[in-house]
């Protein structure tokens, strides 16, 4: 089995990129940040493939898998793995560049990379595209405002795509965690505020970037007649949040 995981150079990508291998599979690791795929190369041996790519770029993902080996063009899993937060101010006072980026990462690049590789999947009448989303597209929060619509979208598109592929062979799945810990995910989001980032996960117990990885291998080993369509995951530490209430 082939397997295409963007943002694959830390976090969830990386621990998926590990577990597949481990398992006997090739990786194709994609990502922006060479010197990491590199480094994670070394450590997987000759059935991981890095591959500098920028999913916000529709250049790149063209440019990537034009230059795929023809061994490894045969793309039997997608891993929509690429994505962030940023900040957690309210909308009113939100940087609009933010929600710019999270939009072009969480939404434009996943489509555009569903769209390349899906073709060919259909065609093969087997494949499978595993997109990650949140639980954040589920359940509003303060601060949420356009990361959680972008996950919202990731979980309807993923929906919409079930619809279209009915009867292809091809299979869609929305991975959708809660509270993760052990990843970039926070610091990227508090740019860099690692101590704003640690709090977030300050007396919990939360999920792993293992945990994940674990999951989307299940999904993807899965009989070929077995679609999931949604999956979500939240440690035992988090439930759901009250209403927001204004008093006074």
């Amino acid at each position: 089995m082939i397997v295409f995981i963007t943002g694959a150079s830390a976090g969830f990508g990386a621990e998926m990129a590990r577990t597949f291998v481990r398992n006997g599979h090739q990786v194709v690791m994609a990502a922006r940040r060479k010197e990491r795929l590199e480094a994670l190369a070394a450590e997987l041996g000759e059935s991981a493939l890095p591959v500098e790519m920028d999913v916000t770029s529709k250049t790149s993902i063209e440019e990537a898998l034009a230059l795929l080996p023809q061994s490894w063009r045969q793309i039997d899993v997608l891993i929509n793995n690429a994505g962030l937060a940023l900040g957690t101010s309210p909308a009113q006072e939100a940087p609009l560049e933010d929600w710019e980026t999270m939009i072009a990462t969480n939404c434009q690049g996943l489509v555009t990379m569903t769209r390349a590789v899906l073709p060919a999947m259909v065609e093969r009448g087997s494949g499978l595209i595993i997109n990650l989303g949140s639980v954040a597209g589920h359940y509003p929060y303060p601060g949420g405002n356009v990361y959680g619509a972008t996950k919202a979208f990731v979980e309807q598109f993923t929906l919409n795509l079930r619809a279209d592929l009915v009867g292809t062979g091809v299979r869609a799945t929305n991975l959708a965690p809660g509270l993760c810990g052990g990843t970039e995910f926070s610091n990227v989001r508090f740019k860099g505020d690692d101590a704003a980032a640690a709090k977030v996960y300050e007396g919990t117990t939360p999920l792993t970037a293992s945990d994940i990885a674990e999951t989307a291998y299940w999904i993807a080993t899965l009989p070929p007649h077995v679609n999931v369509n949604l999956i979500e995951l939240m440690p035992t530490c988090q439930g759901f949040s009250p209403f927001n209430i204004k008093r006074g």
